[in-house]
């Protein structure tokens, strides 16, 4: 058999199409691969990608005002990147092909904290902190800067407890949070990773449910509560009052990693982890292992076709929806395009190349 070619992928027919009418593409971070990998329509029969080497990445954050930012967790640091429109337009390798081009602006060096979701907030960027089992805001004085922990936490130290991992945005601020049980030992969730996920309301401590399996990348969408439960491969809405979860749809894939654009939910899929201890639990539950993006239509609680990786890639951690953008372009801060750069609020400039004498 042939050896596929590096992000081989297949894909629903209309997936092209479909992303053109929406006028948006997408953009998938993968850890495994040190990867963000930009996902746009070529035309309405093709896709085209952009991956790009990043150490580490996990979550993804869009300012919910300016699209035209973004933050990235990586391994030891959150980069912040700005979009300018004009640089994309003339970028040196490749004018007139990208319509987005997102430059590094700020870099906030966290290290070791293995953060997980990160978004954009009224007054800085919140993160969740995993290691440290805590809500938390990026700093320019400290590695982080606790702002919430579960009652059930008795210390902030780095043993990773109970798998802290995703965070729902509401008004500016935290308002949920997903944890996969609620020890307070180190590690005490991989005992048994497909019981006891809870969703807490951040505000008062309250745990809405513990019935969930591997919660991940909880969303308010619509004044509902949504969610993915990965080791049962499917969406749930969950009932803020009640905790009652009900399923909207199963995908049978190891499932995180989520965003919305109209009546559309784009949810991650991941392989799993054949070496794992915790992911061998998952295997009765997973009935198709693939890794990919799925498109669900929310008002009819349909599934609606996927991206499916044939090589590249095997776990993805976020997916994020780059909304009014049909080629975008990122830049490492290493990447030597990034320092040739300028921009001003009234202008933006290439460096010329110039000859060595």
């Amino acid at each position: 058999m042939k050896t596929p070619q590096p992000f081989s992928c297949t894909f629903t027919p209309h997936i092209p199409e479909l992303l053109n009418q929406l006028n948006c593409s997408l953009v998938l971070s993968t850890y495994q691969a040190g990867k963000l990998v930009f996902i746009s329509p070529k035309d309405n029969e093709r896709l085209i990608q952009l991956p790009r080497t990043f150490p580490k990445p996990m979550g993804i954050g869009i300012h919910p005002v300016d699209q035209n930012k973004i933050a990235v967790a990586c391994q030891d640091e959150v980069i912040v990147f700005k979009n300018s429109s004009t640089l994309a337009a003339h970028y040196p390798k490749a004018p007139q092909q990208y319509d987005a081009l997102y430059l590094p602006r700020v870099s906030y060096k966290t290290n070791f904290l293995d953060i997980h979701d990160l978004e954009f907030g009224k007054d800085g960027i919140y993160a969740v902190n995993t290691l440290f089992s805590c809500l938390m805001k990026l700093s320019e004085d400290f590695s982080f800067e606790p702002i919430w922990q579960p009652q059930f936490i008795s210390q902030l130290v780095s043993e990773d407890r109970c798998h802290l991992n995703g965070m729902l945005m509401k008004d500016g601020l935290p308002k949920y949070v997903t944890t996969f049980n609620q020890g307070d030992q180190k590690q005490s969730w991989r005992k048994n990773v497909t019981k006891g996920g809870c969703l807490i309301d951040v505000d008062n401590q309250t745990i809405i449910t513990n019935q969930l399996s591997m919660p991940h990348s909880p969303k308010w969408i619509n004044n509902k509560i949504y969610c993915l439960e990965s080791a049962k491969g499917r969406l749930v809405e969950i009932d803020q009052e009640s905790g009652t979860i009900t399923e909207i749809v199963r995908l049978d894939a190891f499932v995180r990693g989520m965003d919305q654009i109209g009546d559309y939910l784009l949810i991650g899929m991941s392989k799993l982890r054949e070496n794992s201890s915790s992911f061998h639990q998952l295997i009765p539950h997973i009935k198709n292992n693939r890794a990919g993006v799925a498109f669900i239509h929310l008002p009819t609680k349909s599934y609606q076709g996927e991206i499916t990786y044939q090589s590249s890639v095997d776990e993805i951690y976020d997916v994020k929806v780059m909304h009014n953008c049909l080629r975008p372009n990122i830049l490492h801060p290493n990447h030597p395009e990034s320092k040739m750069a300028v921009d001003t609020p009234e202008q933006s400039y290439w460096q010329r190349p110039t000859n060595a004498v």
